[in-house]
C-alpha cells in the first residue's frame, strides 16, 4: 500500500550503526528523512550515502535528521559508516518490517529474474510525524539536493 501525504508515518524501531536504537517516536518534533537503499558500499547507495553526508551541516541548519534504511546488518552498516566516514544514522531492517510498512520491500526484475528488494526511495517526514512528501524510484544524481530544498521549504 503506498505512502499518503498527510498521513501518519509507520511507526518504527530499528537497530542503527554504533549500537543505537532509531525510532519515530525518538525524531518526533525535527523533521525526518528517511532514505530506503538496497545494499552497504554498492556503487548507486554509496554515492547517495555521500551525497547526504556532503549536505550534513545544510541539512542540521534545515533541522532535519537523515536516517539511511536498508536490510543489510547493523555489523555492515558500521563498516559502511567508518570506510565513507558517514555522519548520519542507519538503520538496519533485516526482518524487513519497515521495509515492507513503508512499501519499499518489492518484487524487482533483472535479467529476466525476478526477486524481492529495495526500491531506492526518499520520505519526509513532517515534525508531528507525518509524511510530507515521497520520492520513489529515486535517480542518484541531484537527489540528495532535491530532497534539502524540500527540507527547507517544510515549516
Amino acid at each position: 500500500m503506498p505512502l499518503v501525504v498527510g498521513e501518519a508515518a509507520p511507526a518504527f524501531e530499528l537497530p542503527g550503526a554504533g549500537g543505537e536504537t532509531i525510532t519515530l517516536t525518538g525524531l518526533r518534533g525535527r523533521k525526518v528523512i528517511l532514505y530506503f537503499y538496497p545494499k552497504d558500499d554498492t556503487s548507486g547507495c554509496t554515492l547517495e550515502a555521500q551525497g547526504f553526508n556532503a549536505l550534513g551541516e545544510a541539512f542540521a541548519a534545515a533541522e532535519t535528521v537523515v536516517v539511511g534504511v536498508s536490510p543489510d546488518s547493523v555489523k555492515s552498516h558500521d563498516k559502511f559508516r567508518a570506510k565513507y566516514g558517514l555522519t548520519f544514522p542507519l538503520a538496519s531492517d533485516e526482518r524487513k518490517a519497515m521495509l515492507e510498512a513503508y512499501g519499499v520491500w518489492v518484487q524487482k526484475s533483472m535479467y529476466g529474474k525476478t526477486y524481492m528488494g529495495v526500491e531506492r526511495t526518499t520520505i519526509l517526514i513532517d515534525r508531528d510525524g507525518r509524511i510530507a512528501q515521497v520520492w520513489p524510484k529515486v535517480k542518484v544524481p541531484g537527489h540528495a539536493e532535491a530532497v534539502l530544498e524540500a527540507a527547507r521549504a517544510l515549516a
